[in-house]
């Protein structure tokens, strides 16, 4: 059953399907970037791959990562990095897609974009067009999550290459200037207050008066109990959980993960998840049940029995005991059948286990893309990445569901400026009108 797109979604659905440009599709959190991501594989009749920067986002889109699809080493991408040989497969493979989309574009680093291209154009045999003729579909948010760079000679090679480690500052982006179209409809918020609010943080334009309305609700005591706590880092997550399932009484249970073939190192829940009866979890994944969604990728409810399932009260109807069986991930890897004419998805590695995690408290990351009723936001030492305090306010739903272990400081707010300034002047207007 296909989900009924909005009407900007269905434009930019008739852009990247009805066109051969490269478009950027962002927006503010909750604007449905990933439910049009997953309307468009549905529905698109081109040949395509799906690629992430991270095993877990490749999971979540059921694609590959970008080093495993074409191949490419990790770290630093210079033009004289030599790439892994490609199989004959995957070389065919390369050869015969019309369109690569690529999630979380904003993890991905100028170097690696511009390693995608050469290997494209080498492969297809098309050196002098951007990513060898091919379409390319990015998908994610500059304001959430940005790339990683690690001091070092990797540093110093990109500052010296490049104006800023940023996607948009590839090499092979300047030359072909992507489309960049933004969704604007908020779903998460209704509150024209809390609104304004995110889209002035994620801006970097927060007023004296938002930090004090924020803190104001943020001081509101006391929490109501099984709030869940959004932490800067794991060891305070890990610390939080670990306690309070040890304060609960009775026995805990441990649910082993099972791991068919190579499923590498970034697993999409617990290798062994333990769990109590009144233990507070977090779902990681959307209800799959014929019958219906009972659950979306982070509702929050208690464990009321283990048996050979674990019985879940949902927080959003406690008197709803829910059913919750291990289901399975599938680690896949693209090939080309020449005998269809079609790209295929080979399983080459499955993990299954509960789509579950304690959540007394979950890290701001691995909060992303989830949609909170209530929260603490815990800053400890400070928030230290850009946008991390903009993607833990944007999860909760409504002012009231805000609450903050400390005073928000304006340290806490961080906006790389040259998103800020790549985005004021890349946006497509027209689009928007």
């Amino acid at each position: 059953m296909t989900f009924q797109l909005t009407s900007e979604q269905a434009r930019v659905m008739d852009i990247i399907e009805g066109t051969r440009e490269h478009v950027f599709v962002t927006g503010r959190a909750g604007t449905g970037k990933s439910t049009l991501l997953q309307e468009f594989v549905e529905r698109t009749k081109k040949s395509l791959v799906i690629a992430a920067p991270t095993g877990v986002a490749a999971l979540t889109v059921g694609g590959q990562t970008i080093h495993s699809l074409f191949r490419l080493p990790i770290g630093l991408v210079t033009d004289h990095t030599k790439f892994y040989p490609l199989s004959d497969d995957a070389r065919v493979l390369l050869r015969k897609i019309d369109t690569v989309v690529i999630d979380e574009i904003s993890m991905v680093r100028c170097d690696l974009l511009d390693g995608l291209d050469r290997r494209l154009r080498a492969t297809r045999g098309r050196r002098n067009e951007p990513f060898g003729g091919v379409q390319v579909v990015m998908f994610g948010d500059p304001y959430q999550l940005p790339p990683v760079l690690k001091d070092g000679p990797e540093k110093h090679y990109l500052m010296d290459n490049y104006s800023s480690p940023w996607f948009f500052d590839s090499k092979v982006w300047k030359e072909v200037t992507p489309r960049v179209v933004e969704l604007t409809d908020v779903k998460r918020q209704d509150e024209a207050e809390f609104r304004e609010i995110l889209d002035r943080m994620r801006n970097g334009a927060m007023t004296s008066t938002d930090g004090a309305a924020l803190n104001d609700i943020g001081a509101r005591r006391p929490i109501p109990e099984g709030t869940v706590t959004l932490s800067t880092t794991n060891a305070s997550a890990n610390s939080i959980n670990a306690k309070a399932l040890r304060d609960l009484p009775g026995k805990s249970v441990t649910a082993a993960a099972i791991i068919e073939g190579d499923f590498g190192g970034q697993l999409p829940a617990e290798e062994e998840l333990e769990l109590k009866p009144g233990a507070r979890v977090m779902f990681l994944r959307n209800d799959s049940a014929i019958e219906g969604s009972r659950w979306v990728n982070g509702t929050v409810g208690t464990v009321v029995k283990i048996d050979a399932a674990v019985h879940v009260a949902l927080d959003s109807d406690p008197r709803n005991t829910v059913e919750v069986q291990p289901v399975q991930w599938e680690k896949i890897q693209y090939t080309y059948d020449p005998d269809t004419n079609r790209v295929e998805e080979d399983i080459m590695a499955t993990f299954a286990q509960f789509p579950l995690r304690l959540a007394w408290a979950v890290t701001i990351h691995k909060s992303q893309g989830q949609t909170l009723d209530s929260a603490v936001l815990d800053f400890g030492r400070g928030a230290f990445a850009n946008g991390q305090a903009y993607v833990a306010f944007s999860r909760i739903r409504t002012l009231d569901g805000v609450y903050l272990s400390r005073t928000l400081q304006p340290s806490d707010i961080q906006v790389d400026r040259r998103v800020v300034d790549f985005m004021r002047t890349a946006k497509d207007n027209d689009f928007l009108e």
